[in-house]
């Protein structure tokens, strides 16, 4: 994901009170250990999560909590297409 230049701190601060019902909702959805990590040159936000068997994270982008929380971040994340950031890094590998 991309973030405006020069918004990390901001965006620490906005995840360091992330609401309580965005967390019990990705929980739900079979997401854990998640981290999201900010590479400064580039403004680049790369995420890594572990997903459940069973989970329901493709079902995220139409649940009230994940588009509220993705128009809070908006003003520091370009968004993408129906509303959740702009993603521009293609997968090159992934294990399972």
């Amino acid at each position: 994901m991309e973030l405006a230049k020069g918004q990390g701190a901001l965006y620490r601060q906005r995840h360091d009170a992330i609401w309580p019902d965005l967390v019990s909702l990705l929980h739900e959805a079979g997401i854990s250990d998640y981290s999201i990590f900010l590479h400064e040159p580039t403004d680049s936000l790369f995420a890594v999560l572990t997903l459940a068997p069973g989970h329901t994270m493709d079902q995220l982008p139409l649940h009230p909590v994940m588009q509220r929380w993705w128009q809070h971040m908006a003003d520091l994340m370009p968004p993408g297409p129906n509303g959740p950031p702009a993603e521009h890094l293609p997968c090159m590998f992934h294990m399972a």
